[in-house]
């Protein structure tokens, strides 16, 4: 493929994660590995990151460590991102706020297809031990994703920890970034600063973002080059404990209800969006 037409393939993707990124529902973690670059990007950033931890010390080895970044891919995803998460912050993220119900229908399909695409690349390493781990993990994020939503407050140093624990969520395949400010009580907030262009919020937000995705980064980059395998099943189950938040029936403080109003509509966006995933994994796949 000429690389002009790989270079718009990634920003097209990019602009997927961003668009992901903004709604509280659909991972960008998620949609990363839809389309078949999850593990590029992850290990370009930690190679990223450990580069620029060792440029003050020792400039051999974080030029070393920045040449194995893959820009060709890194870049135009960046690229792609930034456009489509303001694009969808003012135009998408509204339209899911007035129709709930069918848009986490849409998203429930699209993640539970996602579930595949981790498992399947473990493939015939599943054993019983694997399957007990994916279990426990599927619990233990079950759970988080349950948890009432809070209403701190915006201070600054909230907003750096907060912006810290959510952006962990871009690299995490099944949590919602979005979700997990919407949880914290700052989704709304944060959305008001990108669309009023609140420069001493995002500032902060912006900082407390690279603290926490630069140290998760690097973390999670070690584990799926040492321990490849182990980390798959860990996120497949993360993304399947995560479905619990994507229920489109629950009361304000997140408890699981009966289907009820728009049951077959949602069902439908369901099946849509689980149909979507499956034709962009094996597009990814192909087009490596």
């Amino acid at each position: 493929m000429p690389p002009v037409t790989t270079s718009v393939l990634h920003a097209a993707r990019g602009a997927l994660i961003g668009a992901a990124e903004v709604v509280p529902g659909i991972s960008g973690g998620t949609v990363m590995l839809i389309v078949g670059i999850y593990e590029r990007l992850v290990t370009s950033a930690g190679h990223f990151v450990g580069g620029l931890r060792l440029l003050p010390t020792d400039r051999p080895a974080a030029r070393a460590e920045l040449a194995r970044v893959r820009w060709d891919v890194v870049l135009p995803v960046i690229a792609g991102m930034v456009p489509a998460a303001l694009l969808t912050a003012a135009l998408v993220a509204p339209v899911a706020e007035r129709h709930p119900v069918p848009t986490l229908g849409l998203f429930l399909g699209m993640s539970a297809a996602a579930v595949l695409v981790p498992a399947t690349i473990v493939g015939r390493a599943w054993s019983w031990r694997y399957v007990a781990l994916a279990a426990v993990v599927a619990v233990a994020a079950a759970v988080l994703v349950g948890l009432p939503p809070q209403h701190l407050p915006t201070h600054p140093a909230v907003v750096f920890a907060a912006a810290a624990v959510a952006v962990c969520a871009l690299a995490l395949p099944g949590l919602s970034g979005s979700f997990l400010l919407l949880t914290l009580g700052l989704y709304e907030p944060t959305l008001a600063a990108l669309n009023e262009r609140d420069l001493g919020y995002l500032l902060v937000f912006g900082a407390g973002a690279a603290v926490g995705l630069a140290s998760f980064l690097r973390l999670l980059q070690r584990l799926l080059e040492h321990h490849h395998v182990p980390t798959l099943v860990v996120l497949t189950g993360v993304i399947l404990g995560a479905l619990r938040a994507l229920w489109p029936w629950q009361d304000e403080d997140r408890g699981l209800l009966a289907p009820d109003g728009q049951v077959g509509v949602t069902l439908a966006l369901a099946a849509l969006g689980a149909l979507a995933v499956l034709v962009l994994a094996l597009l990814g796949r192909r087009s490596g």
